[in-house]
């Protein structure tokens, strides 16, 4: 005969906290841009417990910003990890850094279902 084992799984449901940025940076100021948001994603992951994912993605459009349009994907374990991000030194430090290169900023949360 054959012999099934049933073997019960147990989980629990976490509702990550996902961050999108669209950034569009001041002509002059794009390649600097991309190394300072490429430090801070590094940062980010390495030194922030929350931090899952941190995803710096480049426009293939081919509009009139598209060049200078940078999207960020963040994900964390929670909101609370998400303002842990906005309150640490390297992401202030960015902020401050970069705000005078940036002509748009849009960020929005979501729920990763």
């Amino acid at each position: 005969g054959v012999a099934l084992i049933a073997n019960t799984l147990s989980f629990k449901v976490t509702l990550m906290y996902v961050i999108t940025v669209e950034f569009v940076i001041r002509a002059p100021h794009a390649a600097a841009f991309q190394a300072a948001v490429m430090e801070n994603a590094a940062r980010s992951l390495e030194w922030e417990p929350a931090c899952r994912h941190f995803d710096v993605c480049t426009s293939l459009g081919d509009g009139p910003t598209a060049a200078r349009t940078v999207f960020l994907y963040e994900l964390y374990d929670d909101r609370a990890g998400f303002e842990a991000h906005l309150d640490a030194d390297h992401f202030k430090a960015f902020d401050a850094h970069v705000a005078p290169w940036v002509e748009r900023k849009i960020v929005r949360g979501w729920q990763l279902a």
